[in-house]
């Protein structure tokens, strides 16, 4: 039955559906989904049209709000929005180094997760639907990889969707793995040199951090080993609003001296614990590449580490053999990742066998988009870490249909910084009202 309840200005519906695990096989195992329903206080639901959120990702619960937080206070003026924990993820049939052994074997492992991409997600909404909305289309709001999901659902079926929103998540629909990281790494260095021009002082703080690493990596509460990699993976700050701020301020409080001499600070382990590791989002790290693979014969085969090798700029141990400023990483994935990470440890086999799987289906069906007729509206943002620019805007011109709102006022994660006024720019954009 599901459980109503409530928190200041918004009612809160517990959903749950069994799905197929794989949807080519109706009649075989299925696994939980769960959905969380937001309705304004005094609102009658039954009046309102659905919105579907998807989270950004991939291995994120959908955002777990308090009230009428961020985009969600714009959304509830008119519509029941759907705040779906996408398979895998939160409280839907969770996969993660306690639950997996489950499967077996690494590599039963292996193939239970190939079910876990964009295209299984969409399905699984596409199974929902009907029953939440009585068969009528809703809108989706995709934020990042969710945008990677809705960009998905309007190649296979458009005829699900009243509007398509998407922030931060309008994906290459032909590049390969390596050809995301060829584009990322610059980019990624593009975002290291504006940090170290705004804070200067940060360049021999976290080259000194760097060499202690190499000369003495440090072990993390909970056991994650923390070398000069893994340092150098804070990276992923550089991609939000305030992330260069957040990571100047970890910075400057690394050491602490000892009667030993200087040392890593617990307060700065403590927080790089919180940062690096993937305890609440395993599937981040084992399907991350996977979310690029569309050719059949071709593995992704850590296609971050392999395209690193040839950015030599990011090589910890050459940096401190010169005088350059480190370069941090973020939004790649490497093998070291299964080995210092205690909540992945225990998958490397099975990310080993992800890594080297072929027979991917293709994601996006290039004709089918170009002939779209759902209105269609996505904010890109300018210089985006985590998403190409250059691959956003190409595919926005290979959409029919779709407007964008280009930004340099937030990064990665500007529905959450922008909030209400984001989703009204894209809602106007769908309604042709600017």
């Amino acid at each position: 039955m599901d459980r109503s309840y409530r928190q200041p200005g918004v009612v809160l519906t517990d959903h749950r559906f069994s799905v197929p695990l794989d949807h080519a096989r109706p009649d075989g195992e299925h696994i939980e989904l769960y959905a969380r329903e937001a309705v304004a206080t005094g609102k009658d639901p039954e009046t309102l049209p659905w919105l579907l959120y998807l989270e950004g990702g991939p291995g994120f619960g959908a955002r777990r709000f308090t009230g009428r937080q961020a985009w969600l206070e714009r959304a509830l003026t008119e519509y029941r929005v759907l705040l779906l924990d996408q398979r895998g993820t939160g409280r839907s049939t969770p996969a993660n180094r306690q639950t997996l052994p489950l499967r077996g074997t690494p590599e039963r492992q292996a193939e239970y997760l190939a079910h876990f991409r964009a295209d299984s997600i969409v399905r699984d909404a596409e199974a929902i639907r009907p029953g939440l909305t009585g068969g009528a289309p809703w809108t989706v709001l995709g934020q990042s990889f969710g945008g990677f999901c809705t960009t998905h659902y309007l190649s296979t079926a458009p005829e699900g969707l009243t509007a398509a929103l998407i922030t931060g998540g309008l994906p290459s629909l032909t590049a390969t793995a390596d050809e995301v990281y060829a584009a990322a790494y610059p980019r990624m260095e593009r975002k290291n040199l504006a940090h170290y021009a705004r804070y200067p002082m940060d360049v021999e703080r976290a080259r000194r951090i760097a060499a202690h690493l190499v000369e003495r990596p440090a072990e993390l509460p909970g056991g994650h080993r923390l070398t000069a990699e893994a340092f150098q993976s804070l990276g992923i700050l550089l991609g939000t609003g305030d992330g260069s701020h957040q990571l100047h301020y970890l910075l400057e409080d690394a050491f602490v001296p000892t009667p030993a001499g200087p040392a890593l600070a617990d307060a700065f382990l403590e927080h790089v614990q919180g940062t690096l590791s993937f305890a609440a989002h395993p599937l981040y790290a084992l399907l991350h590449e996977a979310i690029y693979a569309q050719d059949p014969a071709a593995p992704t085969a850590w296609a971050a580490e392999r395209v690193r090798a040839g950015h030599p700029g990011f090589d910890a141990g050459k940096t401190l053999a010169g005088d350059g400023p480190l370069l941090f990483t973020g939004e790649t994935i490497h093998p070291w990742h299964f080995t210092a990470d205690p909540a992945l440890a225990p998958l490397r086999e099975t990310a080993e066998l992800l890594a080297a799987r072929t027979g991917w289906g293709a994601l996006y069906d290039p004709e089918r988009l170009a002939a779209n007729e759902v209105p269609v509206a996505a904010a890109i943002y300018h210089d985006d870490l985590y998403v190409d620019t250059a691959h956003s805007l190409h595919t926005a011109a290979s959409i029919r249909g779709l407007r964008t709102w280009v930004t340099d006022e937030f990064e990665h994660d500007g529905v959450r910084a922008g909030g209400p006024r984001v989703l009204d720019r894209l809602l106007a954009l769908v309604r042709d009202d600017v």
